[in-house]
């Protein structure tokens, strides 16, 4: 079978890239999986097809010339999220890797690079998301060991979504710390360094050792610009659904107020929790009436916080209430209970791919985060800081989004 399909893609990079779909069928009709689109095995031997077929179509064209800086590194994407993975290789100047990341007629992951890697950085972007959380991570572990054992130089994952990060402490008794876990399951395989944004506890970052450095970005510019350009803000007020999100929310006040000139306020959300998924009593430090709420956070799950966080605020007196979050999972009941709400807009990036019914719904709008992961990996790669992004007002007022902090 995996001779059959070596073939078909080796045929592949050498046709344009619209032959793709075409090859991807056939090899796994070849292979005798399930009907295209209904096996996760096709879906991922899709994405190899394309992915090879486009390195193919790239390197035949001789009027583009790679950049001599980026000739020693290589990046690649697993099925999570390959649309945001090819956004990024655009942002870079680099074509996305030739490599197969399917399943087996058993359902186990199948990982085949078609491409030299010996001696190269190379970058996997992976989220470790919804739907498919726990077949995404044995991808990543699998295509990092692939590349470890081809003897890459140098691992990066870029993990723009960070899964069982809630997990990062015992709530209770005989529960594991998951997201801690996760980092030890990352640095057992071979990773040199992650790059992820808006984790859930920026204390994950010191679940991984000083070997594995961890750089958290932030996705706040890209909904200071949002806010900044497109919706008339009047009197607002940022709000933090949660103590824990406060410097969140300060850090995009004064994002907003530094692009905009204005004083916006800062409120907090007190609430209780009774349990997991479950919101209780809730309470506003801070005053609102009369002004435009701005509700920040760094996920949206079933949406429950954030609508009973939007009546909350429209019973203190809020004119209107937004939302930007950078992560939207919109698990369950979540679209439609945004759509039933009081919020005006519901705003999120791209870490994630959206639901068919998050597509469709008004008040939900997903960004780019892009740019602020490419310039971060050609930063890296380059030995530039990262840091040095961030810094500075000129860079929290710059039209280019860019990430929060290494």
């Amino acid at each position: 079978m995996l001779a059959a399909t070596r073939s078909v893609l080796s045929r592949a990079a050498r046709a344009p890239v619209r032959a793709a779909s075409t090859v991807a069928r056939a090899a796994a009709a070849a292979s005798g999986s399930e009907s295209f689109g209904s096996s996760a095995w096709a879906r991922g031997l899709m994405f190899g097809a394309v992915a090879a077929a486009a390195a193919g179509s790239v390197a035949a064209c001789e009027a583009e010339e790679e950049s001599p800086e980026l000739a020693s590194m290589a990046i690649f994407s697993g099925n999570a999220n390959p649309d945001l993975a090819a956004l990024i290789a655009e942002h870079v100047g680099k074509p996305l890797g030739s490599a197969t990341v399917g399943r087996f007629p058993d359902g186990e992951v199948s990982v085949s690079v078609h491409e030299n890697v010996r001696g190269k950085d190379i970058y996997i972007i992976q989220p470790t998301c919804p739907p498919h959380v726990n077949e995404y991570l044995v991808e990543l572990l699998l295509m990092v060991t692939t590349m470890r054992r081809a003897s890459a130089e140098k691992i990066t994952v870029v993990v723009p979504y960070y899964g069982y990060a809630r997990q990062d402490r015992k709530m209770t008794s005989r529960v594991p710390i998951s997201a801690a876990d996760i980092a030890r399951l990352l640095e057992s395989v071979g990773v040199d360094r992650v790059v992820a944004l808006d984790l859930h506890c920026g204390q994950i970052q010191g679940f991984f050792g000083p070997r594995v450095p961890v750089d958290n970005l932030a996705a706040a510019r890209v909904g200071v610009n949002y806010f900044a350009r497109k919706v008339d803000l009047e009197n607002p007020v940022i709000v933090s659904p949660d103590a824990g999100g406060v410097y969140r929310a300060k850090v995009f006040r004064e994002g907003l107020n530094l692009q905009t000139g204005s004083d916006a306020g800062l409120a907090m959300i007190v609430k209780q929790r009774p349990r997991a998924g479950v919101v209780g009593q809730m309470d506003l430090v801070g005053e609102v009436t009369g002004c435009d709420c701005i509700i920040v956070d760094d996920m949206i799950d079933t949406a429950g916080t954030l609508c009973k966080a939007a009546d909350l605020l429209r019973a203190k007196g809020a004119r209107r209430v937004y939302c930007f979050a950078s992560h939207g999972l919109f698990s369950g009941p979540a679209v439609q209970r945004i759509s039933k709400s009081c919020l005006e807009k519901v705003v999120v990036v791209n870490t994630i791919p959206l639901a068919s019914n998050a597509k469709t719904c008004d008040k939900i709008e997903q960004l780019s985060v892009a740019p602020i992961l490419g310039d971060a990996i050609k930063r890296i790669h380059m030995r530039k800081s990262v840091s040095a992004m961030f810094s500075g007002k000129k860079v929290v007022a710059a039209a280019s989004p860019a990430a929060e902090r290494a």
